[in-house]
């Protein structure tokens, strides 16, 4: 396959007779001490004794929270590894879940209270901020978005523009006055999480500029364990963020030039153009294996940019990932 070429497995010991299987499903596992298991669009979660949460990183791909009928190779790999490198960089700013990793699809961390909120920190005029602001609207989430901006131009300073978690279908903006009228949060906790957001963002910034890129924006997840907000979920992901590239960015912008960039907007964009956006009645359009092996090494692209090194698979079967995670859990001190 491409994918097989492009990623040099063929010099990879025994992964030289490597074959995807793109339709393969994640196994659902039973753990010691299990209470419960969740399936998300992308991460499978497991609740130990009430106190831990097991995450698998499953290859699935989701847009317009819609999840695609065909997994991406090593995705799951990709935000796992990308998540819990970021996860360390930022833990002196805020208190996260996580604990171990123990394959490089899975962790394992503290099990915390959500906030029914994804808190949205935009750095630049792109994705729905873009689209909203296209369409003639300059409030976005309570947010003021100044007139004469064009697509991926900075804002003079980064703005918060936080969503409600949808249990089931498209999550919705909501304003700052709403979140605490609706009590998603106290007005002392929302301010530690806007500040926490925008502490995180600027750090995001400072690495991603270390490595020649823009941290145009990106979405954070906090719960509260122990009266102690904490970050949660995956941070500055291909998932959860948009990167540019900075060489050239400048030029790019005053011509009016698209934007190089790396994140997932390059599958909403072919989705767009494809007559999908999660709306009903519209059907998602089949994915070719050339289109897979695509995103597949835009992902691992992305991992390598942002981490700095090469990117290296690891293939588990299922009992292996398994049997790396039931020794993982008795050993953890929480």
């Amino acid at each position: 396959m491409i994918l097989n070429k492009l990623l040099g497995i063929s010099g990879v010991g025994n992964q030289s007779k490597t074959k995807f299987n793109y339709f393969r499903a994640m196994a659902q596992f039973q753990f010691s001490n299990q209470t419960n298991f969740y399936q998300g669009k992308v991460r499978d979660v497991y609740s130990i004794d009430n106190d831990l949460l097991v995450m698998i990183a499953s290859d699935r791909i989701s847009a317009f929270d819609v999840i695609l009928p065909r997994p991406i190779p090593f995705k799951g790999q990709v935000l796992n590894q990308l998540a819990a490198y970021m996860l360390q960089a930022t833990k002196d700013i805020c208190p996260n879940w996580l604990i171990d990793t123990p394959t490089a699809n899975s962790s394992i961390g503290y099990k915390c209270e959500p906030y029914k909120i994804e808190v949205v920190v935009r750095g630049n005029l792109c994705g729905h901020a873009w689209r909203t602001y296209y369409d003639g609207k300059r409030i976005l989430c309570g947010v003021l978005m100044p007139d004469g901006l064009k697509e991926n131009d900075f804002f003079a300073e980064p703005i918060i523009t936080p969503s409600t978690k949808a249990s089931e279908g498209h999550d919705e903006d909501i304003s700052e006055h709403e979140i605490l009228d609706m009590k998603l949060a106290s007005e002392d906790e929302w301010n530690q999480i806007k500040a926490y957001a925008l502490k995180l963002f600027a750090r995001g910034k400072e690495l991603a500029l270390k490595q020649g890129l823009i941290l145009a924006d990106t979405k954070y997840e906090f719960g509260k364990r122990d009266g102690t907000i904490v970050l949660m979920d995956e941070i500055h992901t291909p998932d959860s963020s948009r990167y540019f590239y900075a060489d050239g960015f400048d030029s790019r912008q005053s011509k009016g030039e698209k934007q190089k960039q790396l994140s997932k907007e390059f599958v909403r964009e072919w989705l767009i153009q494809n007559e999908f956006m999660g709306k009903e009645g519209q059907t998602v359009p089949a994915m070719s294996d050339e289109w897979v092996n695509t995103i597949s090494l835009r992902y691992i692209e992305l991992y390598e940019k942002v981490i700095g090194e090469k990117f290296v698979p690891e293939e588990l079967s299922d009992e292996e990932t398994e049997i790396r995670i039931a020794r993982t859990l008795p050993k953890l001190d929480f």
